[in-house]
């Protein structure tokens, strides 16, 4: 079951390159199971036992679905749908030396810099037209290995085995073509989009790996591919929340954007996304504040964003006790400084679930001499305050274009969300 999971995550991410193909893609996993698509903008006429999903940005999405008797709370599983890389710039194209057209970019995220370099790249996002006198936006990707960023050679850069400084601005500009390619990127980018060059109005576009997944190790116990941070966790959840009988709370599908930069952004953790859904339930199905605060205060989520394995070759980075690794389980995290959003009670929650379904669990922390990251759970409790816990599926390289993870784990958080949906 592993081998065929790790297969249809591959897919999954394969047709994922940036977060607004991430929520396409998992807006046409919903549509095939019966649940209909809500425009915010819209009024909500919402039914018992009824499934639905909505979106906003386009790059994050929140699916739901209402219990055929009274709604006394939810049980919500929240991700994120982006993963760090480079943001094509406007007007990106820069000649070099009158021989050279390389794009103008800059980071997005906190990415590991050096895997990036010298590997097959393209770019995909969303264009802006106008349509019928109103701005719409298109998903583009153009999918042929399109860029590179060369390495500078040894004999030039003695010292790039000694550790190096990488200038963003210098050393990390995507080459795109020749002299000749001056002026080609937006014929190539509206080509790919099927629109006219001077039809495209704006565009947020960004770099992606081209190589593909790979299933690998001794046993073929490992998975590799790009953005497994934190698409794994997205893409789990949703085959949970498809699974789950779904039968006494309002389940949540949630999955925001811009994790990666803080998610201070009106698609992200801390914006009103969620409060809104949660809320617009209530009144779709003619409840009102009131009901709503109780529907909250009786509900409990689950923040799921991949963790840290400890490394084969830097053991010492991790914690001398709370050691995950790859394929042993779902990671529940834990910090003192409120970075995750795990407390006793919660993880208590989470084991429990974690035992019903009959999967693994393990727990991080960090050294307490090293700061850590953070994720999505705490910044959403600032709108919707409910008991939560932070989890994560173990990983190497995380933030590379190229990342390691356990082919076991996806299934054990996929038991363990069906489960949670019950």
């Amino acid at each position: 079951m592993s081998q065929e999971t790790a297969k249809e995550l591959m897919e999954f991410i394969e047709k994922s390159p940036t977060s607004f193909h991430a929520v396409k893609t998992m807006g046409d996993m919903l549509d095939r199971e019966g649940y209909i698509k809500l425009e915010e903008k819209d009024r909500w006429h919402l039914d018992l036992g009824g499934k639905y999903y909505t979106t906003r940005n386009g790059s994050a999405l929140i699916a739901f679905s209402i219990p055929r008797g009274e709604l006394t709370g939810f049980r919500i599983i929240a991700s994120h749908s982006d993963s760090p890389s480079f943001k094509i710039k406007e007007n990106p194209e820069i000649l070099v030396e009158n021989q050279y057209v390389k794009l103008n970019t800059e980071g997005y995220g906190g990415m590991l810099c050096a895997p990036w370099m010298d590997r097959p790249l393209s770019v995909a996002g969303r264009i802006a037209v106008k349509e019928e006198g109103k701005i719409v936006t298109r998903l583009v990707d153009i999918d042929r290995d399109l860029v590179m960023i060369p390495n500078l050679a040894i004999h030039m850069n003695r010292e790039a085995n000694n550790g190096y400084k990488y200038n963003p601005q210098k050393d990390l500009l995507p080459l795109f073509g020749e002299a000749s390619a001056k002026g080609r990127f937006q014929k190539i980018l509206a080509e790919a989009a099927g629109v006219k060059e001077e039809e495209i109005l704006g565009h947020d576009l960004f770099l992606y790996n081209r190589q593909k997944g790979t299933i690998w190790g001794a046993e073929e116990e490992f998975i590799s591919i790009g953005r497994l941070d934190d698409l794994q966790c997205a893409f789990a959840s949703l085959k949970g929340f498809l699974a789950g009988p779904k039968e006494k709370y309002g389940a949540i599908h949630c999955v925001m954007d811009n994790e990666e930069v803080g998610s201070g952004t009106k698609q992200g953790a801390a914006s009103t996304f969620l409060y809104d859904v949660l809320l617009r339930i209530q009144k779709g199905l003619g409840g009102d504040y009131e009901d709503h605060l109780r529907c909250v205060a009786d509900s409990f989520m689950i923040s799921a964003d991949n963790a840290h394995a400890v490394h084969p070759n830097y053991t010492e980075k991790a914690d001398p006790v709370n050691r995950p690794f790859l394929n042993k389980g779902i990671v529940i995290k834990h910090s003192a400084n409120q970075k995750y959003c795990t407390d006793g009670y919660s993880a208590a929650v989470f084991k429990d679930i974690c035992r019903r379904a009959g999967v693994p669990f393990q727990t991080f922390t960090n050294r307490s001499d090293m700061p850590g990251g953070s994720t999505l759970g705490n910044i959403s409790m600032a709108q919707v305050s409910v008991n939560a816990v932070d989890i994560g599926l173990p990983q190497l390289a995380m933030h590379s274009p190229y990342e390691t993870a356990g082919i076991e784990d996806t299934d054990y958080f996929i038991k363990a969300a069906t489960v949670f949906f019950e």
